[in-house]
C-alpha cells in the first residue's frame, strides 16, 4: 500500500541543491499560473466594468487557467515534477513519491509564488481589487467541500495516470495537456458554485493579499482530501508495490 512508502526525509535532502532548485521551479511555475489565471479574471472585469458574471466569463476563466497550467506544468516538469499545486504535492507524498520535508519546501514555494503573483497584479493594474475565492449564493460550505474533493480527485487521478504511473509510456508526453484540460473542464463545472480552486495555493494568494479568509478552510480541506483519495486508490489499484522504485531526489 502507498502508506507504507511514506517517508519523512532528512534535512540534508530538503536542503540539497536539487531540492532548492525544485522549490524555485515550483515558485516560478505558480507565479506564471496565478498571474495568468487571476489576471485574466481581472482583465475581464475591467472590460465589463465590473458587471455580473456571464457564461462567457466562465469560459474565459476555464481557458486561461487550462492554458496557463499546461505551460506551468511543462516548464517545471524536468526540475520539480511540475506539481504547481500543494494538493498534487500532497498526493505525491501520500503515494510515497516525495518525502514530507521536500513537500514542505514545495508548499512554501507554491504559496509564495501565488502571493507574489497577486501582489504584482495589484501593482500592475493600478490597484485593482484582488478577489479571493468565495461561495456563490445558495452554496453551503459542505456543497463547496464536495465540489473541491471531487474536482481535485479528478485532477490528481489524471496526474497519477499521465505523470506518476511507471507504466504511462508515451502518455507522459501529454501529461501537461491532460492536467490543464481537466482543470479547465472542472472550472466549467464548479466555477459558478465556489470558484473551482482545486489548488490551495491559488486560493491562498488572493486571500492573503485581500485579507479575506471567509470559508478559506474549504479550499485546503477539499483539495487535500480529494488528492489523498485519488493517490491511494490509483496507487493501490493500478500501480501496486511492484511498480515503485526507491525514492530519489529526482522523483516526482
Amino acid at each position: 500500500m502507498a502508506v507504507y512508502r511514506i517517508a519523512i526525509g532528512s534535512p540534508r535532502e530538503a536542503s540539497s541543491p536539487a531540492a532548492i532548485r525544485a522549490a524555485f521551479a515550483e515558485f516560478f511555475s505558480m507565479l506564471i499560473f496565478v498571474f495568468a489565471g487571476q489576471g485574466s479574471g481581472m482583465a475581464y472585469g475591467k472590460l465589463t466594468m465590473g458587471g455580473p458574471a456571464t457564461p462567457s466569463g466562465l469560459i474565459i476563466a476555464s481557458l486561461s487557467h487550462a492554458f496557463a497550467l499546461m505551460v506551468a506544468v511543462s516548464v517545471g516538469a524536468n526540475i520539480s515534477g511540475g506539481h504547481v499545486n500543494p494538493a498534487v504535492t500532497f498526493g505525491a507524498f501520500v503515494g510515497g513519491n516525495i518525502t514530507f520535508l521536500r513537500s514542505i519546501l514545495y508548499w512554501f514555494a507554491q504559496c509564495l509564488g501565488s502571493v507574489v503573483a497577486c501582489i504584482l497584479l495589484n501593482f500592475a493594474t493600478g490597484g485593482m481589487e484582488i478577489s479571493a475565492f468565495s461561495l456563490s449564493n445558495g452554496v453551503s460550505v459542505w456543497n463547496a467541500l464536495i465540489f473541491e474533493i471531487v474536482m481535485t480527485f479528478g485532477l490528481v487521478y489524471t496526474v497519477y495516470a499521465t505523470a506518476v504511473d511507471p507504466k504511462k509510456g508515451n502518455v507522459g508526453i501529454i501529461a501537461p495537456v491532460a492536467i490543464g484540460l481537466i482543470v479547465g473542464a472542472n472550472i466549467l463545472v464548479g466555477g459558478v458554485f465556489d470558484g473551482a480552486s482545486m489548488n490551495p495555493a491559488v486560493s491562498f494568494g488572493p486571500a492573503l493579499v485581500s485579507w479575506t479568509w471567509t470559508n478559506h478552510w474549504v479550499y485546503w480541506a477539499g483539495p487535500f482530501i480529494g488528492s489523498a483519495t485519488a493517490a491511494i486508490l490509483y496507487d493501490n489499484i493500478f500501480i501496486g508495490d511492484d511498480g515503485h522504485q526507491p525514492l530519489s531526489n529526482s522523483d516526482f
